[in-house]
């Protein structure tokens, strides 16, 4: 799944720190999270786009090229 937090943060002038506070996670699950490394649940999901104000969607997308489970 594909974010766009970094991009979020940045207008808003936010630490990674700073919105794990926010949204009630640690650092290091926001950093994961950025880096693609880790699927935030859809509860978590939603609290960073309503932190922003936002739709979902314009935080995350799927990416089709990342999915590893075969559906056939």
């Amino acid at each position: 799944m594909k974010n766009k937090i970094k991009v979020y943060r940045a207008m808003h002038d936010l630490t990674q720190e700073d919105l794990a506070k926010a949204i009630g996670v640690t650092r290091q699950t926001i950093l994961a999270i950025e880096k693609g490394k880790y699927v935030p649940s859809l509860d978590l999901a939603f609290r960073i786009s309503r932190y922003f104000k936002v739709n979902i969607e314009e935080v995350f997308s799927y990416d089709e090229e990342m999915r590893t489970v075969d559906v056939d």
